[in-house]
């Protein structure tokens, strides 16, 4: 690949642009499929051979270990054998691989697909395209419900979908460029994890119980790293982690409720309160004050905030790379 630092700049770069323009295409194949592929098969063959809580953690840390260093020594091997090809090549697929462990455009793309029925008045087809996203009940939800809804989806998952795998990417690159998407994409194969089996019901509790608290883990802190950069962005990093220090302690998640906190905060809304799930209420915590009411605008903003993050970081990673032994 040529000079490592230089390599790795250009790759990262390369990524976000990537994933800023294009996204990830629906009708693109995308390693997450394969990914999703390898855990329902395995969760289905573990779930109907084991009934034994032992037996089904034991199962859950074999299948973390699996998914995970698998799907990072995959897309190392990838790279490699394109580097060898030729070193474009490998930047290119190293580029390529990134940029899919980025859903910075994905974010976006379905905030505006929610929003743009829903400021034209048509609030029966807001609520459709709002629950390919969300897990809650849409059908019934109101306006500022869909709002609310939106804003939490951008901000919940602006750290593990964007923040988090961009962290352990630059975090790679001090090693090589190789190592970089190595690190992200096995992120993103601990994130899949979660979002998949890492649930506390059944039957998912004893089975999942290994991804999410690795999940768990591996987010932490890259989740604190960006509540600090979006605290001192605000200029008024007192007063805004104040708030998150006050609400976030009280959601469960150790991660979104930071996440979701520190937008609210530096936004000036108030996001959480109660939710349907299969027509079950379930409450969560009120995160911010509701300075502001939650407008289109305010969603544009919070996703605004999601992309200057990225490119502080983007700034500060070629920096460390570049004049950093």
């Amino acid at each position: 690949m040529g000079t490592p630092d230089l390599n790795a700049i250009a790759l990262l770069g390369g990524a976000a642009l990537l994933d800023y323009l294009i996204g990830d295409p629906w009708t693109w194949p995308h390693p997450v499929q394969a990914m999703g592929w390898v855990i329902s098969a395995y969760s289905r063959g573990a779930l109907a051979r084991l009934k034994a809580p032992w037996a089904l953690r034991l199962a859950g840390v074999v299948l973390t270990l699996l998914v995970i260093l698998g799907s990072g020594a995959i897309a190392f091997g990838l790279v490699w054998l394109g580097d060898h090809l030729h070193p474009i090549v490998g930047l290119i697929l190293a580029i390529l691989l990134l940029a899919s462990c980025l859903a910075g455009r994905s974010l976006r793309d379905a905030a505006l697909d929610v929003l743009t029925p829903l400021q034209q008045g048509d609030l029966a087809e807001s609520r459709s395209r709002l629950s390919r996203y969300v897990g809650r009940d849409t059908d019934q939800l109101s306006e500022a419900g869909i709002l609310r809804a939106v804003l939490e989806t951008v901000t919940e998952n602006a750290v593990d979908g964007v923040m988090a795998p961009l962290f352990y990417a630059i975090l790679g690159a001090m090693i090589h460029p190789m190592a970089a998407v190595a690190l992200a994409m096995g992120y993103k194969a601990a994130s899949t994890l979660d979002s998949m089996v890492g649930y506390r019901r059944a039957p998912y509790t004893d089975l999942g119980w290994c991804s999410a608290r690795l999940e768990d883990i591996l987010t932490w802190l890259p989740c604190r790293l960006t509540v600090l950069t979006l605290a001192l962005w605000s200029r008024r990093p007192r007063q805004v982690l104040q708030v998150c220090c006050r609400d976030a302690i009280a959601d469960p998640s150790p991660n979104s409720g930071w996440s979701e906190c520190i937008y609210a905060a530096v936004l000036g809304v108030q996001v959480g309160g109660d939710n349907i799930y299969r027509g079950v209420v379930t409450s969560k915590p009120l995160l911010g004050d509701p300075v502001r009411s939650i407008t289109p605008t305010v969603v544009r903003e919070a996703i605004a905030l999601t992309r200057l993050c990225l490119f502080l970081w983007l700034g500060g990673g070629a920096l460390t790379l570049l004049f950093l032994p």
